[in-house]
């Protein structure tokens, strides 16, 4: 993002927390799905909600005057379709996860001077600590990124003979559902945390594929993974971790492997100066503040990483500025 460098610029970028704060307490309050449902007045909906009627109106209005909420001249509110679309939990389109995982975020970055100061630690926001709705609001979110991206990815990987996937981390199985889409001979184990696999079983019985895949709960920091792939895939992970942390993963990820198999890392890959892409330098910021260790990484660190854990014939698949890049490597 570039701007002109104009008081009034630099003023409006000072201040978009304000339409972005807004967003996210009418998504906590869930007022999109509400009045998806039937339009309201405030005094109705401040009563279903037990909410102050004053903070409610001007919440609403506000809404209104950015286009997320239309109020008619009967001084009732209603969501339009296409927003509902994207913001309603009855829509299957919804971005409501990512808003409610952006809320979980808002915390944190709260606390970036405190960081940069150093005077107060990262949050370990990857913690199995993480509470139940939180950690499904993230799921979701990372569903909802994941999906059209998937198919995408899956193409430029060209999975071509391999038959024994590993997705690692694999969250509900976005990139699961599609590698096996693309090859139908196909088998996966997808390996997350225990609180995870439920919800991945779900959408991959769902999906049809559940007799695919061998569904593994763990810790990818103290455990091993299981063995005998061919390919495998760490899908949006070497952000959250340090260097070292990154080393430890790739060695356990080869020895899940069979020799001649390939590993995919798809995530953000910085240029040497890091400052492009834009996403991921800013992205950088968000693991500063809900990390111990992680960040954004260029590909020659990626490279020495996997060097350092026995893999060879390293290279960049696919740059990328949405975490699209794509880092392909094998184990001799």
């Amino acid at each position: 993002m570039t701007i002109d460098h104009k008081p009034e610029n630099i003023l409006k970028l000072a201040r978009q927390f304000m339409e972005s704060r807004i967003l996210l307490t009418a998504a906590e309050l869930n007022l999109f799905t509400l009045l998806d449902e039937a339009p309201s007045t405030a005094e109705n909906l401040a009563g279903r909600l037990h909410a102050d009627l004053r903070g409610l109106t001007i919440l609403l209005d506000a809404l209104s005057a950015m286009g997320l909420m239309i109020k008619e001249p009967d001084d009732t509110y209603r969501c339009s379709p296409d927003v509902a679309a994207c913001l309603s939990d009855s829509s299957p389109h919804s971005v409501l996860p990512m808003i409610h995982h952006a809320n979980h975020l808002w915390t944190s970055w709260s606390n970036l001077t405190s960081i940069v100061r150093g005077s107060e630690p990262a949050e370990i926001t990857a913690s199995a600590a993480r509470n139940t709705d939180e950690m499904r609001a993230f799921i979701g979110a990372m569903h909802v990124v994941g999906a059209p991206l998937a198919e995408k990815i899956v193409t430029a990987v060209k999975p071509g003979e391999a038959r024994n996937l590993i997705d690692v981390g694999g969250a509900s199985g976005t990139y699961t559902i599609a590698f096996l889409s693309a090859a139908p001979k196909m088998k996966a184990t997808l390996f997350d945390r225990p609180a995870v696999i439920p919800i991945a079983r779900e959408r991959l019985t769902h999906a049809g594929m559940a007799d695919r895949v061998h569904f593994v709960a763990g810790d990818f920091y103290a455990d091993e993974l299981p063995g005998g792939h061919d390919l495998a895939m760490l899908s949006a992970i070497i952000h959250q971790n340090s260097p070292e942390q990154n080393v430890e993963l790739f060695r356990k990820v080869l020895r899940a492997m069979v020799s001649g198999g390939r590993m995919i890392v798809r995530d953000h890959v910085m240029e040497p100066n890091r400052i492009k892409p834009e996403a991921g330098a800013i992205f950088a910021v968000n693991m500063l503040v809900n990390t111990q260790g992680g960040s954004t990484y260029t590909f020659d660190e990626i490279r020495t990483w996997l060097a350092e854990a026995g893999f060879t014939k390293v290279r960049l698949l696919q740059t990328g500025y949405q975490m699209d890049a794509l880092v392909e490597a094998f184990k001799p």
